[in-house]
């Protein structure tokens, strides 16, 4: 990897799992949706035309690879963005010139 990044910078293997989680239009879609603040499931579901399994299949790939943090909150998950990973991602896309 570049020799500019640092211990606090994402690694070639994570950098790579979140931009697969980010190459889905839906998974995009839920990440912007996620930038005004934390979501339940239920809210997200709402805009989708997808089943509660298929939405956690969504989730459960942004949370596997840090771009996102669940919470059980009852019945349901609520999801934030990661905020240090987004900024680790950004650090990365700023030193390619």
């Amino acid at each position: 990897m570049d020799k500019n990044m640092n211990d606090k910078d994402m690694n070639g293997k994570q950098l790579v799992q979140c931009f697969k989680a980010l190459s889905d239009e839906t998974r995009i879609k839920i990440y912007h949706m996620l930038a005004d603040g934390e979501l339940c499931a239920c809210k997200i579901l709402e805009d989708f035309q997808i089943s509660q399994p298929t939405l956690s299949y969504h989730m459960r790939i942004l949370s596997d690879c840090g771009l996102v943090n669940g919470k059980r909150d009852g019945v349901w998950m609520r999801y934030t963005i990661n905020r240090d990973n987004l900024e680790k991602l950004k650090v990365f896309l700023n030193q390619i010139e």
